[in-house]
């Protein structure tokens, strides 16, 4: 996950010295602070997502453009995002009651979705699959492991966990309770 971030940070220092853009044009433009663009570009600082998107638009380019540069710098299998890390979401219309939490977004150019919950039962077994998707799986109840490679991850209620399926994989049950998940299937031309 750390890779992504400090991906994040490196991909809005190389292009805005590519538009011939100082710090301080790039934070005025996104009305935010000197310091504030240069701890997020030396992965310092994590941005809220408000204010990546700000900075993204300041550079004068697509938000999709933008992370397929982040999404090849990063060596990692997968994306892991803790329930802590999630975001609540700044609606600008007045609703009451209404609390929207930022999970995950991904820009992929997509032929083809598929949506499941699956719940995974105590003792459950399955070897590791393949398959040519990639995946996000949202943690609705209990936890999991996922092995994915020869890689480990833990995943509790409220976690994301993102990767591509061509990697062997399989959840694991670690607690003698059901864990339920949202899966969210990305089919692409391109899966690399």
């Amino acid at each position: 996950m750390n890779d992504f971030l400090i991906g994040i940070g490196k991909r809005l220092k190389d292009i805005r010295k590519k538009n011939n853009l100082t710090i301080n044009e790039l934070a005025f433009r996104a009305s935010v602070s000197n310091g504030l663009v240069s701890r997020i570009e030396n992965g310092r600082t994590i941005p809220s997502l408000p204010v990546l998107l700000e900075l993204i638009q300041s550079l004068d380019i697509d938000a999709s453009f933008f992370f397929e540069g982040v999404e090849k710098k990063s060596n990692s299998k997968f994306i892991h995002l803790p329930k802590e890390n999630q975001q609540v979401i700044e609606k600008e219309v007045e609703a009451e009651g209404f609390k929207y939490m930022h999970i995950f977004s991904k820009s992929l150019h997509s032929l083809g979705f598929e949506a499941v919950l699956l719940t995974l039962e105590p003792n459950s077994k399955r070897e590791k699959v393949i398959t040519d998707a990639w995946e996000f799986k949202y943690i609705l109840k209990g936890e999991v492991k996922y092995v994915i490679d020869n890689e480990e991850v833990i995943l509790k209620e409220g976690d994301s966990l993102y990767f591509n399926g061509k990697f062997p994989h399989v959840p694991v049950s670690i607690s003698n309770e059901s864990c339920v998940m949202l899966v969210l299937y990305f089919y692409s031309g391109q899966n690399s």
